[in-house]
Order: structure tokens, then sequence, then C-alpha cells
């Protein structure tokens, strides 16, 4: 049976088209990254906030790897990075898709520029990477507090039976 594209795969970016791919998306500019192993409220809610900053946002994941040496546990991510970069993509608040490979996203900030930085409410301003260089050309960086106290790591906590 063959599969049919779906319109929210055209989304999905490889980090050596991302240059070309972000040219085409309005400004401003949002972009946003972490794992989103397994989608919550508290994930879809924080995307569409930060979307509102900006007229586009490109959400880059990082790798299967790279959530590895996050040290989130041995079994992490539960879904390879193709899962969860379709599941990103189908958000509507969602312009563009790419991936990272190391451990932070700095060379994929300081190659797309955008115009709006935007992290988790668990970091401070000063700390999210790349701050310094965003507010240097005249962007804004922002750290939205959490709304709905939930993470992939309670939640599974919570199908394997522990207590957190």
């Amino acid at each position: 049976m063959s599969s049919l594209a779906v319109p929210f795969e055209q989304k999905l970016c490889p980090p050596e088209l991302l240059a070309q791919r972000v040219a085409t998306l309005p400004r401003p500019l949002v972009f946003t990254n972490g794992c989103f192993d397994i989608l919550h409220r508290g994930h879809v809610t924080y995307l569409a906030q930060a979307r509102s900053l900006g007229a586009g946002m490109v959400v880059a994941l990082n790798t299967d790897a790279s959530v590895r040496r996050q040290g989130k546990g041995d079994d992490r991510p539960i879904n390879t990075l193709e899962q969860r970069a379709a599941v990103i993509a189908a958000l509507e608040s969602v312009s563009l898709v790419t991936w990272f490979d190391v451990d932070t996203p700095y060379e994929v900030i300081l190659a797309l520029r955008p115009d709006v930085l935007v992290k988790g409410g668990d970091w401070a301003v000063e700390n999210i990477v790349g701050a310094k260089e965003v507010t240097a050309w005249g962007g804004a960086v922002h750290s939205i507090p959490f709304q709905h106290q939930t993470s992939t790591t309670r939640t599974l906590a919570r199908i394997r039976g522990e207590h957190r």
C-alpha cells in the first residue's frame, strides 16, 4: 500500500536545506527548540504562545543521540526523531521543523538569525543559548512560564507506576 503525503510533511526541513527554506517564511521569525518526546498539553500551549510572538516559527528538535546525552534516561527518547518531527510539524503554530545533533542549537540560531528566541519557563533569559547574539542583532528573547504542570518525564513515571 502506498502512503499518501500529507501537507504538514512539507514543513519537515533537513538542516542542509534550512537556509533556503527559512528565506520563504514571514518575519518576525520565532525560534525554539527541544526534545518534544511525548507531546502533551504543556508543549502545545507553549508552542502556540511562542508562535504568537511572530509571524512564522521554526522548531529545532534534538536528534535521538542528542536527547540521550541529556541524561533523561536510557530509554529516551521514547519516540524517534522522525516521529517527533512529524507530530510537531502537524501543529498549526509551527511553520518549519528541523533538527540538530549537537548538544545546543547555537549554530542553528546563528544561521537562522531569528527575530525572537523562546524557551520554556525553566530557562532564565540570560541562560538561553543564543540570547546574547539575538539581542545583539536587535531581536527579543523570552522565557515563557509553564501554564500546565506536566512533563514527559512525569508522564512516563506515571505509566511505569512510579510516584513523582
